[in-house]
C-alpha cells in the first residue's frame, strides 16, 4: 500500500492536493451552497456561522478518514473554518446582491457580482 508522505504547511497537513480536493473543492461547494441558501432565506450571520463549524468537523474528519490526516488538530480545524466561512459568506452575498437587484428592482440596480446600490 501507497504512504502519503506528510508536506506540513502552515495551511494544510498533508499535501496540498489533499487540501484543495477536501476543504476547497468539496466542503467548499458545500459552503457555498449553504451560503446561497441562507441568503435565499434571509437567515442571519449566526445560523451561517454554526453551520460553518458542523462542516468543518465533517471536513476534518474527511481529511482523517482518507488522508490519515489529523482528527482533533485544532490548527487545522481553524483552517479549514477560516477557508469554508469565506467561500460561505461569498456565496451568500451573491445571492444577497441578486436578490436586493430582482425583488427591490424599483429602489435597487446591481453593481457587479457582490453589491447592489440605488437607483438614480
Amino acid at each position: 500500500m501507497e504512504t502519503v508522505e506528510h508536506q506540513n504547511s502552515l495551511i494544510w497537513e498533508v499535501t496540498f492536493w489533499e487540501f484543495a480536493l477536501v476543504t476547497v473543492i468539496l466542503a467548499g461547494g458545500a459552503a457555498f451552497l449553504t451560503g446561497r441558501a441562507m441568503g435565499r432565506t434571509w437567515q442571519s450571520d449566526k445560523v451561517l456561522v454554526i453551520y460553518m463549524i458542523l462542516l468543518a468537523a465533517a471536513t476534518r474528519f474527511i481529511h482523517f478518514a482518507l488522508f490519515r490526516g489529523t482528527l482533533l488538530s485544532l490548527h487545522y480545524y481553524i483552517v479549514d473554518l477560516i477557508v469554508l466561512l469565506v467561500i460561505a459568506f461569498i456565496g451568500k452575498r451573491m445571492m444577497r446582491a441578486r436578490q436586493m437587484g430582482r425583488q427591490y428592482s424599483f429602489i435597487y440596480e446591481r453593481s457587479g457580482p457582490f453589491g447592489w446600490r440605488r437607483k438614480a
